[in-house]
């Protein structure tokens, strides 16, 4: 069973960039398929964005498409969300989770990081 860890989080003005990093433990890494997800204050929690075990298929919720990216590094078995052009709606409490193989539910839910976009 992996176990992640996110990091990155803060406080940013709209139009700025922060990189989220979500950092894995135990298991194999490269047999789980990486998603973020997002909640923000009063809101279901969201998804954001999907990376497949190689890196190379990636999935975007429509809000953050061409703003956000996803991607792995396998070796060093960490996950990042780099995100540009913040807007104030992308505030939330950041959480990666990890698909086995790609199918089912998200699991292993990391305690999340919180990302604040001020106007």
């Amino acid at each position: 069973q992996v176990q992640l860890v996110e990091s990155g989080g803060g406080l940013v003005q709209a139009g700025g960039s922060l990189r989220l990093s979500c950092a894995a433990s135990g298991g194999t890494f490269s047999h789980y398929f990486i998603g973020w997800f997002r909640q923000a204050p009063g809101k279901e929690r969201e998804f954001v964005a999907r990376v497949d075990w190689s890196g190379g298929i990636t999935n975007y919720a429509d809000s953050v498409k061409g703003r956000f990216t996803i991607s792995r590094d396998n070796a060093k078995k960490t996950v990042a969300l780099q995100m540009n052009s913040l807007k104030p709606e992308d505030t939330g409490v950041y959480y990666c989770a990890a698909q086995p193989m790609g199918v089912g539910q998200f699991g292993s839910w990391g305690h999340g990081t919180q990302v604040t976009v001020s106007s």
